[in-house]
């Protein structure tokens, strides 16, 4: 069973879906407002509906309903025996808007269906439709969870589900249970609209939700998973009967934030579960699992592809949407840009034209031939001796500075050390390891700084920034490298910076600490030289002749010239021991002197 096509925005990503079971349709949202439905058999623009406030009101999300059965006009009656089975097509599509609204369009009329409002005060973040084609569920930034029913366009129930906005929701295949994120991940049994289990969740906003299985939830055979912003792990959880599921028993690795999933749900044990992931960066990854229990390893995709074009140097092309077929080995891709979609149904060998290339993830120019890993996890032989190498130990061997230098390179390629350096200092903030990133840091070459700060994306650079800010105030040795790399990030991505909406919230820590440290910075120029000038021109040559002047002319400068320092000055003789001093001072006064002596010198 295929889950319902379903897209929300994320970061400046726009919704777009396959419909369910034919994926005939492939409906995506403009950021000019325009809801575009191609179809993916002929290839063409199907249909387009320009909302009357496209501009104002935004579409957010988009959601497929049920397929209904189709009515193509008015038909006679047909006796018993001319009874054929009735053709379903997807008709019905949720649109969330900006303005709290939701508008269902009808792709069997070619117009708007009916307009949801007056239940959410708050940007509506995802939609999520009911078994029975009459219901849909709406979740906003005003933590509201609204029921409505489509028969008389109103609101059936309103309840608050959490402190924080709702950032997605997904109702079970049986239709007796809602899943919804916010802080935490709730189930709701939609019949008394109470709290069923709770789940720790994400650490940020949860952006997909989906059933994995049909089973039902007394059997501890119920699983979910969840992908959240910035993420780059599937969680998969179980409903057990012993309530003992605050954690999630299975992760799928993913090369970036989740934007698109589509699956294949598991009915039995022996069955097992399909998924197509399509990442933020473009790429795709699939997934084949038995869901049977815990698992401690996050599970690695069995296929991933990229797309890129047929120049000299290919451009990796961003996939938009993915659909699994019914076959185990078919796929529908849709790649490009989503003014002009592409669509094509990959079977087997994910080649989408003979001459476009399947590019594996990893460094840039890095290419090999996609490897097939095996479905079924092979248990290990008795008395092998076969050992994983850890990750310390792996970067432990990889050694930077005797990277072979490529002999006839041509200009302007990436040299294989920089990318290096990029993804080491890219893996290095995502998991806060001091030492990956002091190793990186460690570089003072300008060039190599300049170009590894270059490749990075650009998700990584305000954790850099911020990882430089705290190196800062440290050791002033180490603010010197710091400050290289610092230059070099706001050389590089300044204009990223600046398109922040939050930037004086994010830098607002660095510029007090800057503006600090060059507070004095005026002064001690002028102090240093007229030192300089002192030194050079005068005729001192003792050691305790040139701090005596020197002493002067610090409490000249700062202004704290008093009675204490002049007689500290003038006993000052031969070498300059602040101890033989204060010894001195002490042992001729009493404890009271001893006192305001110490508060003078502070």
């Amino acid at each position: 069973m295929a889950a319902d096509g379903g897209s929300s925005t994320s970061q400046g990503v726009l919704p777009c879906a396959f419909s369910p079971k034919t994926r005939q349709y492939l409906a995506l949202c403009g950021q000019d407002g325009r809801l575009r439905i191609w179809n993916s058999d002929s290839k063409t623009l199907h249909q387009e509906y320009v909302p009357s406030a496209h501009l104002s009101a935004t579409c957010t999300c988009i959601a497929w309903g049920p397929c209904r059965p189709a009515k193509e006009g008015p038909q006679r009656k047909k006796r018993k025996s001319e009874a054929v089975q009735v053709e379903e097509k997807a008709d019905l599509l949720a649109m969330g808007t900006a303005a709290g609204t939701v508008l269902i369009y009808s792709t069997a009329k070619g117009a708007l269906h009916c307009t949801l409002d007056g239940g959410h005060c708050g940007e509506v973040n995802c939609v999520q439709w009911h078994p029975q084609d009459t219901l849909l569920y709406s979740g906003s930034d005003d933590t509201q969870i609204v029921e409505w029913d489509l028969q008389t366009g109103k609101s059936r129930c309103k309840w608050k589900a959490d402190r924080a906005a709702v950032t997605s929701l997904c109702v079970s295949p049986d239709g007796k249970l809602l899943l919804s994120a916010g802080q935490t991940i709730k189930m709701w049994d939609l019949e008394t609209k109470e709290v069923y289990r709770k789940f720790t969740g994400h650490s940020t906003a949860v952006t997909t939700l989906c059933f994995a299985t049909t089973r039902p939830p007394d059997g501890n055979g119920l699983y979910f998973l969840s992908g959240a912003v910035d993420d780059r792990l599937l969680s998969v959880w179980q409903v057990r009967d012993d309530g003992k599921d605050k954690n999630s028993v299975v992760s799928f690795t993913l090369t970036d934030e989740p934007q698109h999933i589509d699956l294949y749900s598991s009915n039995s044990k022996e069955e097992p579960m399909r998924l197509a992931v399509v990442c933020k960066d473009g790429q795709l990854h699939l997934f084949e699992h038995f869901l049977n229990g815990a698992c401690k390893k996050p599970l690695s995709p069995t296929c991933t592809v990229q797309m890129s074009g047929v120049e000299d140097c290919p451009v990796p092309v961003p996939l938009l949407a993915t659909a699994l077929g019914t076959d185990a080995r078919s796929v529908m891709l849709a790649y490009g840009n989503h003014l002009q979609p592409v669509m094509e149904r990959v079977v087997k060998t994910p080649l989408v034209h003979a001459k476009s290339k399947v590019l594996v993830p990893g460094l840039p120019g890095h290419q090999a031939p996609i490897t097939m890993a095996s479905l079924g996890s092979e248990k290990r032989k008795l008395g092998s001796n076969t050992k994983e190498m850890s990750i310390e130990e792996r970067l432990e061997e990889i050694d930077l500075s005797n990277v072979p230098v490529q002999k006839g390179r041509a200009k302007g390629l990436p040299s294989l050390q920089m990318d290096n350096f990029a993804v080491l200092l890219v893996q290095g903030l995502e998991s806060e390891d001091s030492n990956i990133l002091n190793k990186v840091f460690q570089n003072k070459k300008e060039i190599q700084i300049k170009k590894t700060v270059a490749r990075l994306p650009l998700p990584a650079v305000l954790p850099l920034v911020n990882q430089l800010t705290s190196r800062l105030q440290g050791h002033p040795l180490a603010a010197i490298l710091m400050v290289r790399w610092l230059k070099a990030v706001l050389v590089q991505h300044t204009s990223y910076l600046s398109s922040l909406p939050d930037l004086v919230n994010q830098l607002g820590v660095l510029y007090h600490m800057i503006e600090s440290r060059v507070k004095m910075f005026h002064r001690l120029t002028k102090l240093n030289g007229k030192l300089l000038l002192l030194i050079t021109q005068s005729p001192l040559k003792t050691k305790a002749q040139v701090m005596k002047v020197f002493l002067t002319m610090i409490i000249l400068t700062i202004g704290k010239r008093t009675k204490r320092w002049k007689e500290k000055i003038a006993t000052t003789t031969g070498d300059w021991s602040p101890k033989r001093t204060v010894t001195k001072t002490w042992s001729t006064g009493t404890r009271a002197k001893k006192n305001r002596y110490e508060r003078e010198l502070r």
